[in-house]
């Protein structure tokens, strides 16, 4: 009988392209585009709204990356896993951090639709105009990266903290 440390992993696949490598001025755009949307917004709480995104993408590259930011940014490991089943554990956050994170959610899933006006308004009630403006930014900025890395099957696992900042 084999245990199941003697079990190996899967093996892990590599990326389809290096996209970065091939359109550097699109990458270089997004690394500014990212620093700029950023910009004014609590690090735990930006780190919470990406791993929501990236969640929701399959972006595992992104997964990968932001859960090590977010637990090097002074984030819980407990708040990070319970992000995925935020609505059960909504005790876990602040009425800011949930207004943040139901927002990201709505602008991901944007093809269902649109952004309900109640998940705005909820938002607006916690965010100042230029605050929620950097939000919805970096929430567009997040996306965008998730469709890039899920696209050209980014491999995650190899990202260390702050290596991209």
């Amino acid at each position: 009988m084999t245990t199941a440390q003697e079990t190996p992993y899967a093996h892990e696949h590599s990326p389809r392209l290096d996209w970065a490598q091939h359109v550097p001025e699109v990458y270089k755009a997004m690394v500014r585009l990212d620093a700029a949307a950023r910009r004014g917004l609590d690090p735990k709480l930006l780190e919470l709204v990406k791993i929501r995104a990236s969640q929701l993408n399959h972006c595992a590259f992104c997964l990968d990356m932001h859960t090590k930011d977010a637990l090097a940014a002074g984030e819980s490991v407990e708040r990070i896993i319970q992000l995925g089943a935020w609505e059960e554990s909504r005790h876990f956050y602040t009425e800011k951090e949930l207004a943040a994170i139901e927002l990201t959610e709505a602008v991901t899933v944007i093809t269902d639709g649109f952004v309900p006006d109640e998940v705005y308004a909820r938002a607006a009630e916690q965010f100042e105009e230029a605050e929620l403006a950097q939000l919805i930014a970096a929430i567009t900025v997040i996306n965008a990266w998730n469709r890039f890395g899920v696209s050209t099957r980014m491999v995650p696992g190899h990202y260390k903290a702050g290596q991209f900042k």
